[in-house]
């Protein structure tokens, strides 16, 4: 089976060396989306030797996530992991993510920070307004979409080929976490989580979704917006 990794970046210079060293070990190609960085993300992916999707503008982590699986599927890849960029997963689980696929056993697998892993059980050093939206993302997901998961807004993720050709990406934004369980349950697509490491350092935690952002990405998913912005 070939296995792409996808990693979304967008001013990732002190982190995606690592990360892209890190999955270079268990799949056969990584592809690094460059969402218009202004500083050495490109060069540093290209230096180690991966291919890189550049768009000149940031377009937001929806529109890197369908650039990158658009171009692995145009690659032939069986099975599509995708992992942030900023050091928050470890690589090292990617195999247990991909498993269930291999198995028969799932169609998508995400990588949940809510289930007790063996080496750290990460609810704990969470930030407690994290919890607090990640929760409310779950719970607005499960109400629109009837699919419950404890991790609705993990990153770290791993699509078989079938469910990658299936599963629509309209949103540009935040918003495509929850718009992934959406196309699950329309598609009728088999879902498992996996419990996975979080590594929460300072930097990772200046990433992603702040309380307003978080906010904003709530209230359009109650409005069902998944739309190109």
């Amino acid at each position: 089976m070939s296995r792409v990794t996808i990693i979304p970046a967008f001013n990732e210079e002190k982190t995606i060396g690592e990360v892209i060293q890190g999955a270079k070990k268990y799949v056969n190609e990584v592809i690094v989306v460059d969402d218009g960085s202004d500083d050495r993300t490109k060069e540093i992916a290209k230096n180690l030797g991966v291919s890189v999707l550049r768009h000149i503008l940031n377009r937001g982590l929806g529109a890197a996530l369908r650039t990158g699986i658009e171009a692995a599927l145009k690659s032939g890849a069986d099975i599509i992991v995708t992992i942030d960029a900023d050091g928050q997963h470890d690589p090292e689980d990617i195999p247990k993510i991909i498993a269930p696929i291999q198995g028969s056993q799932a169609d998508v697998v995400i990588g949940s920070r809510m289930i007790p892993h063996p080496e750290n059980w990460v609810r704990d050093r969470m930030p407690f307004i994290r919890r607090l939206y990640n929760l409310a993302a779950s719970l607005i997901t499960f109400l629109f979409f009837g699919i419950w998961t404890r991790d609705s807004q993990s990153g770290f993720r791993a699509f078989s080929r079938k469910a990658a050709q299936k599963i629509e990406i309209a949103s540009n934004r935040m918003e495509v976490a929850s718009e992934i369980i959406r196309e699950i349950k329309r598609n009728n697509l088999i879902l498992k989580e996996v419990p996975i490491k979080a590594i929460y350092t300072k930097y990772s935690l200046s990433k992603g979704q702040g309380f307003t952002t978080g906010l904003k990405t709530l209230f359009k998913l109650s409005l069902g917006k998944f739309i190109k912005e």
